[in-house]
């Protein structure tokens, strides 16, 4: 298929008012901004910060720096500039500088290439949006008995005229009829994996990629895989802010770090954070709580009100088509039945974490408590992560997916923070391409695989053996 362009040109001049990752703290804003070099480039700093108690990471939140999705012990990480060691300094931390790249200014598109389709990659391997789009449309028209491609709904920038995306899913199961249809009374449980909802989680894109390719190349050979596509339907959202997948793969080798969307209705940030909303804090559910900012520029922008953005409500909209609403009480302690069928898991990255509703308030647990629990902790268990509640083990966080599916749907919903958990130098949010088949896939590949099969009957049990 002819390659689109990565970013439209009103997209690249949206983009060309982006800066790199300052905190939108008071302190950040009143600071004079990190000079750039003569190419453009910013220094991006990762500085390790340790805490003393649950308030800190509070703190750190209301200040407004970009609190990373890693903790080590009782140190968290935040991801700034040379200058964001003096502002942290001033809240009373002792902030260590552990990492330090350059940062390109967005200034224009990259270059358009000879090589398009599922071979457009940049970083050294990792695939854009235009790869992952060809990719459906490639296992779709190879495997048309296994594989059907859904457009529902539009990204941003499209809803408004300015380029942008469409927003896309893949059914895969060996098909029957009936299978597959946006219709939640479906004869065969349902699997939902997303990722990239946070554009620069760039490995969460890949191991998507590379479930897809499994349960249609393995099917047949491999009897797991047969006996999963047989009787379940696995969906994959692969790309979930593909705007801001365009803006990351902009940099080329150099990924610009962008989080959020690309809403820029609040103006542009200049240099004191990330234009956008972050959709994994606009999610209807506990909107407006803890771990979320009302700063336009603050990476965690929860947006001007809950599924205020198109990503959201398109997402949302497609979940309301595959599953029944089971969760009949409104109360956080009102639990799903336990012949609820169905479960999601939405990809992050890069605490090595396994997390589960209520992510807004540790304090609170849900009805199904026992059951998310110990499927947790048997997903930690595949994977060598640790899991809990965001707040039991990370930090509080308001209006993210896997809070909207459950309190929505009655949905057994999670987030599985991809990381390093060995030391084989693949943290952060582009580890070099080697690590995906090196490391992640391998590691992630029996956790789907196991969480798959539990969708016929999450709440079951709450022992979750083999």
């Amino acid at each position: 298929m002819p390659r689109k362009s990565l970013v439209t040109t009103a997209a690249a001049a949206m983009v060309a008012a982006l800066t790199a990752l300052t905190p939108a703290s008071p302190s950040a804003l009143a600071r004079t901004p990190e000079p750039t070099t003569a190419s453009g480039e910013r220094t991006l700093v990762v500085y390790r910060v340790p805490t003393h108690d649950r308030g800190d990471a509070k703190k750190l939140i209301s200040a407004g720096y970009d609190l990373m999705e890693r903790r080590q012990g009782d140190d968290l990480f935040v991801m700034g500039d040379p200058g964001t060691a003096d502002g942290l300094r001033r809240l009373g931390f002792a902030p260590t500088a552990v990492e330090t790249t350059k940062q390109p200014l967005p200034r224009t598109p990259r270059p358009a290439r000879t090589t398009g389709g599922v071979d457009d990659t940049y970083d050294g391997g990792y695939h854009t949006v235009d790869a992952h789009y060809a990719h459906l449309d490639q296992v779709a028209a190879q495997h048309p008995d296994m594989a059907k491609v859904v457009t529902y709904g539009k990204s941003w920038l499209k809803e408004h005229g300015r380029g942008g995306r469409d927003l896309k899913a893949v059914c895969l199961t060996k098909m029957k009829q009936g299978d597959c249809r946006l219709d939640p009374k479906a004869p065969k449980p349902r699997f939902f994996l997303m990722s990239q909802i946070h554009a620069r989680e760039l490995t969460t894109g890949e191991v998507s990629w590379r479930w897809i390719d499994t349960l249609t190349k393995e099917y047949g050979k491999d009897p797991d895989i047969t006996a999963l596509m047989d009787s379940t339907e696995m969906w994959v959202v692969p790309i979930t802010n593909p705007d801001g997948v365009d803006i990351v793969a902009q940099g080329g080798d150099h990924p610009l770090l962008q989080r959020k969307n690309a809403d820029d209705a609040k103006g542009g940030c200049g240099a004191n954070g990330q234009t956008g909303v972050d959709l994994n804090r606009n999610a209807g559910s506990h909107w407006g709580g803890e771990g979320t900012s009302t700063q336009p520029c603050s990476e965690i922008y929860l947006g001007p009100a809950a599924d205020s953005e198109p990503e959201n409500s398109a997402l949302e909209g497609l979940f309301r088509k595959l599953y029944p609403a089971v969760r009949t009480g409104t109360g956080d302690g009102d639990p799903a039945p336990d012949t609820a069928k169905g479960m999601m898991i939405s990809l992050h990255s890069d605490a090595s974490m396994v997390l589960f509703p209520w992510e807004d308030d540790h304090t609170r647990h849900t009805g199904n408590d026992a059951s998310l629990r110990a499927l947790a902790g048997r997903l930690g268990s595949l994977t060598g992560y640790q899991s809990g509640q965001a707040g039991e083990i990370l930090y509080d966080a308001s209006g993210g997916t896997d809070d909207w599916t459950y309190d929505k749907l009655g949905l057994a919903s999670f987030t599985i923070e991809i990381g390093d958990s060995d030391g084989r130098g693949c943290s952060g949010f582009t580890p070099k391409y080697t690590c995906q088949d090196g490391y992640f896939w391998p590691k992630l590949k029996p956790a789907l695989l196991y969480a798959a099969k539990q969708a016929a009957a999450p709440y079951r049990t709450t022992s979750h053996r083999r």
